[in-house]
């Protein structure tokens, strides 16, 4: 089926949340945030999940660390990357040189200026900080919004230097930032059960890559089809409600694709903690052998997901990977 996490990205453009935000507050209150307590069938889907889920997204603790995570990996992709190639609107051209004509750009509509007159062009120019000096680190990608930056100046306590003068050693250089304060944006206002439902109402259809793959793997001949398994992270549905999965006919039940189908909130255990991979191993190892097969190992498995975390601990436990 499609993956939830769509959904997230669909929620936090149309509310205009910083993207990544709310996986990050539901993977960072792991193992017993509410998302996960639920996914291992350890509370019910009621009022209190919904207000335990809310504070978990409005944690002010994660929100701090997530907007330090994110300035840190700013600051590293700005010290390595060339603004220019990350949307950076200010020209190459107006940091590199002096947009002023030149007395050659004028043509002969205007008489040349004298030496002095030049001298003191170049040096008014040379005076103003380069562009890229002035500009906030925003230009760099940063969705985080301009007003939540301060940005203090040191005034300068130098000037030009007059016409026909050269610089010194000594000469001050041109101002630059002393400080920066970082007011942290308030929380965003997130519906938690709104969220929640858009979750469950968009990975209930199935995925246009993968599903038709799992079909072509069903029809295969004798030897030649290997034994399916799912292995999920769910959660239990009250009684009566559409999404349970006994109110679905059988032929639009996901389980019935699978030889064996393992529900989180079923056996009390949820990716990507290594028992549930053990546990899938085992199934599989019985119902091979129940078929005549030699058994299965981890080394045997290939396992698909699209989290990273999860495709870790399977390789960690032997398990060939594919992220989908």
């Amino acid at each position: 089926v499609l993956s939830p996490l769509e959904a997230i990205a669909t929620y936090e453009n149309k509310t205009r949340i910083p993207s990544d935000w709310i996986n990050y507050a539901i993977s960072r209150s792991a193992p017993n945030g509410f998302w996960q307590q639920l996914e291992r069938g350890e509370i019910k889907m009621d009022e209190g999940f919904f207000r335990g889920f809310n504070a978990d997204l409005r944690n002010e603790q994660l929100w701090k660390e997530f907007h330090e995570s994110f300035r840190n990996s700013k600051k590293k992709l700005k010290d390595v990357a060339n603004p220019t190639q990350l949307g950076d609107h200010v020209s190459l051209k107006a940091e590199a040189a002096d947009s002023r004509p030149t007395d050659q750009d004028r043509g002969s509509q205007e008489p040349p200026k004298s030496q002095d007159e030049s001298s003191a062009r170049q040096d008014e120019s040379s005076a103003r900080p380069s562009l890229s000096k002035l500009a906030k680190d925003t230009t760099i990608g940063d969705p985080v919004s301009l007003e939540s930056e301060d940005v203090a100046q040191s005034p300068s306590d130098g000037s030009a230097s007059t016409t026909g003068q050269s610089k010194s050693s000594s000469s001050p250089s041109p101002p630059e930032a002393t400080s920066t304060l970082v007011s942290l944006p308030p929380l965003p206002d997130i519906d938690g059960e709104s969220l929640f439902w858009s979750m469950m109402a968009h990975s209930r259809s199935p995925d246009p890559y993968v599903f038709p793959a799992l079909l072509q793997l069903r029809k295969l001949p004798g030897k030649e089809r290997p034994i399916l398994a799912a292995l999920s992270n769910t959660v239990i549905f009250p009684s009566g409600h559409p999404y349970n999965p006994l109110n679905d006919p059988p032929e639009s039940d996901p389980r019935g694709q699978f030889d064996v189908f393992i529900a989180s909130a079923e056996v009390g255990l949820r990716k990507p903690d290594p028992e549930i991979y053990k546990l899938a191993v085992e199934k599989l190892d019985k119902l091979d052998k129940e078929k005549g097969g030699s058994g299965v190992k981890a080394e045997d498995c290939v396992f698909l997901d699209d989290i990273g975390e999860n495709l870790k601990t399977a390789k960690d436990l032997g398990m060939k990977t594919i992220k989908v």
